[in-house]
């Protein structure tokens, strides 16, 4: 039998660590909302990073070579992380947050944020006159497809006031879901700066941007034993552990294999709001998300290869060598 220090290198190892991500991005659905029923989602949200980043702070200041590259850092890229970090966590964490609480069920606002590769394909369409190859149509129709299904033959429109809040909120998310990908592609597919450093920096940034917009503009409550056990959770495990594990799979995976794993999320919210939530989709709508969750997986296999940093007014050096692995942003973290 190896022994552990061997079985830890090996690639099923990081299949395992990624799929174990995966579930702990998946809980938090569930456990937020939960939370929600007493913490006001900005609030929620920007607490929630806002620990997670100080440790991620603390993890990358014990760690000389990492405060070497810090104090390094030019204007230039504090620039990138900042608008990084007011697009991935202000905007799209905010926003999921909001969508959590104002609609009906959690499974509603994941099918929505899985659509996040075909609005990237959509928007690479416009930025970098990238056309799709036809099994891209194909897919993009097919998920299409299974969100019709999950909504039923006929697409409810939100008509109350608290159906449209959350309809827009999820749009929003969505669409700063696929900008923060295609920005922290960009911004990771150079080998500047290790992809903890960038994710710690761009998490303080847009977490106190979120968490000061929550006590600015809502009612901060009284914070029960439960709460504050939501909150603390989401922070240590699902946040600040899991992204320190996600940062090292991405080193050792190739693109496609984190597709996949990243990709079971969408089942995995339903199959956790089921268990939690009691939210108990039909038949018909298990198989809408079955294929939307597969049509987004092929999406993304069957993409050409693309220089998504042009999308921003970014110049790379001519020393930045590329890297092989694109950084995969998710959304549903």
């Amino acid at each position: 039998m190896k022994p552990l220090s061997e079985i830890i290198k090996t690639r099923p190892f990081s299949i395992f660590q990624a799929l174990f991500v995966t579930i702990l991005w998946s809980s938090s659905w569930p456990i937020m909302k939960l939370g929600l029923e007493e913490i006001p989602p900005l609030f929620f949200a920007g607490l929630r990073y806002f620990i997670a980043s100080l440790i991620l702070v603390t993890i990358v200041l014990v760690t000389p070579k990492n405060r070497k590259v810090i104090a390094t850092i030019p204007r230039k890229w504090w620039l990138r992380f900042v608008i990084y970090g007011l697009i991935f966590y202000s905007f799209t964490q905010g926003a999921q947050f909001v969508a959590i609480l104002y609609l009906e069920d959690t499974i509603t606002v994941s099918l929505l944020l899985s659509f996040t590769p075909i609005l990237v394909l959509i928007l690479a369409i416009f930025f970098i006159k990238e056309k799709p190859n036809l099994a891209q149509i194909l897919f993009v129709l097919t998920a299409l497809v299974g969100a019709l299904l999950y909504f039923h033959p006929f697409v409810e429109i939100q008509t109350s006031l608290t159906g449209l809040i959350g309809l827009i909120a999820a749009i929003v998310g969505l669409v700063a879901n696929a900008l923060s990908t295609i920005m922290g592609r960009a911004i990771n597919k150079v080998q500047e700066y290790n992809p903890l450093v960038v994710t710690t920096i761009s998490m303080l940034i847009g977490s106190v941007v979120l968490l000061v917009s929550g006590i600015i503009f809502e009612e901060i409550p009284v914070l029960s034993l439960t709460s504050i056990g939501y909150i603390l959770w989401l922070s240590f495990v699902n946040t600040a552990f899991a992204f320190t594990l996600w940062n090292n799979v991405m080193q050792k995976l190739q693109a496609v294999e984190i597709s996949i794993i990243n990709n079971t999320m969408l089942v995995q919210i339903a199959i956790l709001a089921l268990i939690f939530l009691n939210e108990r989709p039909s038949i018909q709508e298990w198989i809408g998300v079955s294929i939307v969750a597969v049509s987004a997986l092929l999406l993304q296999i069957f993409k050409p290869k693309r220089d998504e940093s042009q999308l921003f007014p970014f110049k790379k050096t001519e020393e930045i060598a590329l890297i092989e692995k694109e950084f995969q942003s998710s959304d549903t973290k």
